[in-house]
């Protein structure tokens, strides 16, 4: 294919993955399956990966990628985004009204959702995205381009270019809205967040400002942020008079609007919008703390005009938020899968925001002593995201005498085993790897592809093992008979010999991959392959000093101090004797003769074909090579596979060789 050809069938393939995105986010009608979207989406980054040259930053290929940002640059916003005044009660609001009619006597409102989010705004050069700022002060704030591109739902170019912007000339244009996070991805973050022993997010808002701050847009991808249009604060060209015209094209652009925009006569009708959604506002996936009420029509906005804080033409109507009183019966702490120790607090049934409620998660020992929350003790709680009940404080005139202060256990409640705190942690852990608590997440690990690599290890078989006795630990696994698993639901004879032939295969699983699936916080596979090639062994790795470990680069006292903790329960020292008996690999083994890339420094990046990420990195370290995780003036390599992203862009700016997945594989003399 030549370079013209491909270009063209690039720019037919974004024009339907743009369109395709559109039905998906914005109407939520998608026509094709999520397979063969894929398939149009691999078939982009292939055709890009071969014609580097056509890359551009708003192709559906550059969503998320690129090297963690240093920081971010101040932008000034034009017009300022200035902020609503709040009102409280409907009084408010008909007083609001009052000075509108004053100006216009016949207005008529357009009644937005408050999404309770982060206030961006957009700019839009020629149909295409170009920045998305934080409000800041409101007359400056922070460039977040690189994280807003993360965000699916937000177009990178707009659809006008497809299907023709009739009726307007508009080329340039800023939008304002708010990245929100949905109530479901907000319950999984904080359940992740809490299990890791790391500070929850108070609320959703909370969420998403956090994760609009974070340097690394792979890790805003992650989070699921979404994004609602809510306002154009200039008319885009002369025949738009209204904002009601103006989010109606906006959504034919591309743009998902703020759901429930409603055109209301009076305030009457207003007053009664407001009381219909305060009932109904928890039955939506996102929080919405009221409503705003701004005029329709352009120019009577440009009647009322602007006050040094904020627009006389429009306000914001405030909800009240939901709260009550309980008493705490008891606090216990649970085990979570991941051996984080949660204190969590057993009240008073409750009735609030649609549900009763009945325990709270009090998070760790720090909030509690922080609110001094004591067994026994009247607290006010709410719920935050309207999913996640939350105890806000101890109401202290109702507390009674001989209260006594909350101590965290010694030991694990689930195995008995002494629990631990890392320095500078909030949380308490149990480090026991076969922990009954723990054991299934711990498994499921344990046969996953980076570590053991067990097929046919998955979810439903790892619930039954563990629920019928049949595996307590790691260790268990290579003591399993063909014939004890026939008897389990979907195993039949074939399933049962396949699954005792992939556990005698991962037994040949190099001692890196072992280090790694044992599970020890910190050690990722990056730090067991670096401290596979220091100590040659799990044995000797087990025996060296504190001091030892911490000083190899790349690993340092955080790990250290995880691997110390781990090696001296006598729990874990059982499993790896069983794990050693069972035959699994404890030494590296040193490949004899020449080791071609001694001393070069490799990074990976782009999606490869023919091997995966860790084959390719076990490869490079077989014959002697290191890889990065970053590109720098010290790599040798950058082995660039279909989507590279900003290392490629990086690694040519630095004057690095840049090999396709074809010419490392000759390099390396890879015969497949």
């Amino acid at each position: 294919m030549t370079e013209a050809q491909a270009c063209k069938e690039i720019e037919r393939l974004r024009i339907e993955i743009n369109e395709h995105n559109y039905r998906y986010y914005v109407l939520a009608q998608p026509t094709v399956s999520d397979y063969e979207f894929d398939r149009l989406l691999k078939r982009l980054a292939k055709l890009e990966a071969d014609f580097p040259g056509l890359i551009t930053p708003d192709s559906p290929t550059q969503r998320v990628g690129g090297e963690p940002l240093h920081g971010f640059e101040a932008v000034t916003h034009d017009p300022p985004m200035l902020s609503l005044d709040n009102t409280y009660s409907y009084d408010e609001l008909g007083e609001f009204d009052m000075r509108v009619r004053k100006v216009v006597p016949k207005p008529t409102y357009l009644v937005q959702l408050k999404v309770d989010g982060v206030a961006v705004s957009l700019r839009y050069e020629k149909f295409r995205l170009v920045r998305g700022a934080t409000r800041g002060d409101g007359f400056r704030g922070d460039d977040i381009t690189q994280n807003i591109r993360t965000i699916s739902s937000i177009p990178l170019r707009l659809r006008s270019i497809q299907k023709g912007f009739k009726g307007s000339r508009v080329r340039g244009f800023e939008l304002r809205g708010e990245v929100y996070l949905p109530r479901a991805h907000f319950a999984e973050i904080n359940k992740e967040r809490e299990e890791q022993g790391m500070p929850v997010f108070a609320n959703p808002r909370n969420a998403a400002a956090g994760t609009l701050k974070l340097l690394d847009p792979k890790a805003v991808k992650k989070r699921g942020l979404d994004y609602f249009v809510h306002t154009i604060p200039r008319p885009p060209a002369r025949n738009f008079d209204t904002d009601k015209q103006v989010l109606l094209v906006l959504v034919e652009l591309g743009f998902k609007i703020v759901p429930e925009s409603k055109l209301l006569p009076d305030i009457d009708a207003v007053i009664a919008y407001c009381k219909e959604w305060a009932g109904k506002k928890a039955e939506l996936a996102y929080d919405v703390d009221g409503m705003v009420v701004k005029l329709n029509r352009f120019g009577d906005r440009e009647e009322l005009g602007m006050t040094e804080k904020g627009p006389r033409w429009a306000v914001a109507y405030k909800y009240p938020p939901e709260q009550a009183e309980t008493r705490i019966r008891k606090i216990y702490v649970n085990v979570g899968r991941l051996g984080t120790v949660t204190p969590v607090a057993e009240m008073d049934p409750v009735f609030i925001s649609g549900t009763t409620v009945t325990h709270a998660s009090l998070h760790n020992i720090d909030e509690i002593e922080r609110k001094d929350i004591r067994k026994g003790d009247v607290v006010l709680i709410h719920k935050a995201g309207e999913i996640i009940p939350q105890v806000l404080g101890v109401v202290k005139e109702k507390r009674k005498k001989g209260t006594r202060k909350f101590k965290m256990p010694d030991k694990c409640p689930v195995c008995g085993m002494k629990l631990f705190r890392e320095a500078d942690e909030v949380a308490w852990r149990c480090v026991n790897a076969s922990c009954p608590a723990q054991i299934k997440a711990r498994l499921l690990h344990f046969g996953s592809r980076g570590a053991l690599d067990i097929n046919g290890i998955g979810e439903k078989l790892v619930e039954q093992l563990v629920e019928k006795g049949l595996v307590k630990s790691f260790a268990d696994l290579y003591s399993l008979d063909s014939d004890q698993l026939v008897g389990l639901e979907r195993m039949g004879r074939k399933s049962a010999e396949n699954l005792i032939a992939s556990l005698g295969k991962s037994k040949q699983r190099p001692v890196t991959c072992v280090l790694y699936g044992l599970g020890i916080r910190h050690v990722g596979i990056h730090a067991a392959r670096l401290l596979i090639q220091r100590f040659g062994s799990i044995d000797r790795l087990e025996k060296a000093e504190f001091d030892e470990i911490a000083s190899i680069s790349g690993i340092g006292p955080t790990v250290a101090e995880s691997l110390k903790h781990f090696f001296e329960d006598r729990e874990n020292s059982r499993l790896i004797e069983r794990l050693r008996k069972a035959g699994l690999r404890f030494v590296e083994e040193r490949i004899a003769g020449p080791r071609p890339l001694a001393t070069k420094k490799f990074v990976l990046t782009g999606a490869l074909e023919k091997l995966t990420r860790e084959q390719a990195t076990e490869l490079i370290v077989s014959l002697g090579g290191t890889v990065s995780s970053s590109v720098s003036r010290n790599t040798d390599y950058v082995v660039a596979g279909s989507s590279p992203g900003s290392k490629y862009d990086k690694a040519k700016t630095l004057g690095i060789v840049i090999m396709n997945e074809q010419e490392f594989l000759e390099l390396v003399g890879w015969k497949g």
